[in-house]
């Protein structure tokens, strides 16, 4: 199936989401992405991020009562970031559903990591204004099981940021300085180039990434390349 232009909702893609629209008008909006329209989705994506990011704090503290804040908070990390959200908006076929510009069209926007993960925020900030935070929580409970089971298996991994820290302040050091380098593209498909320095060591690194987050967590993990290679 191929993503469309203009047109109404899918009804399949309901059906996929497991919620019907009391007010349909809410999830046309919500797969508008801006380069089709002036009413587009983004502000529905940023009530959806923190929609999401609340749910998934309240899931895995009462899957994991054991675990201690510091590994909750790095698990919710690795359930809301971008890959995460690409994964579930794959499995939901977002991206056949998207209403995008004919420029997104045509450069494959429709399989874009960014905007499908932001699509999928977008869509749970529309059924929390259709249907309430039950609805939100019944959704996410649903799509993102594989990934909370996922989750459970393995102890999780410190994100490069926070490793990074952590090691420097075991040693007694300031905390690394990141800097935006430079930031390319359209506004709605944005690369973010950013530097992390630790100058009581020498090292300087960069890293790229779709938002200055993703390119800090590149910067760290060269950092700690630099650094498991021969830091003082």
């Amino acid at each position: 199936m191929s993503p469309r232009a203009a047109g109404a909702v899918p009804a399949a893609f309901e059906r996929r989401l497991g919620h019907a629209f009391a007010d349909p008008g809410l999830l046309t909006r919500a797969l508008t992405h801006r380069s089709h329209a002036a009413e587009h989705n983004e502000r529905l994506e940023f009530l959806g991020d923190s929609l999401l990011g609340c749910v998934i704090a309240i899931l895995l503290y009462e899957r994991f009562p054991r675990l201690p804040e510091g590994d909750l908070s790095r698990l919710r990390a690795s359930l809301v970031n971008q890959a995460a959200l690409f994964e579930v908006a794959q499995s939901l076929g977002i991206g056949e559903a998207l209403r995008l510009g004919e420029g997104e069209l045509k450069s494959g926007g429709f399989r874009r990591p960014s905007i499908l993960a932001d699509a999928l925020e977008a869509v749970l900030g529309a059924v929390y204004l259709d249907a309430g935070m039950d609805a939100v929580r019944a959704l996410v409970e649903r799509h993102f099981a594989p990934l909370l089971e996922r989750a459970g298996e393995a102890p999780p991994d410190k994100d490069p940021k926070t490793a990074l820290q952590e090691i420097l302040q075991g040693r007694r050091l300031p905390l690394p300085r990141y800097a935006v380098l430079r930031v390319a593209g359209e506004a709605h498909a944005q690369t973010f180039r950013v530097e992390c320095r630790v100058d009581e060591l020498g090292i300087v690194a960069t890293g790229e990434g779709a938002s200055r987050r993703a390119a800090e967590q590149q910067a760290a993990q060269a950092a700690l390349a630099r650094l498991a290679g021969g830091g003082r």
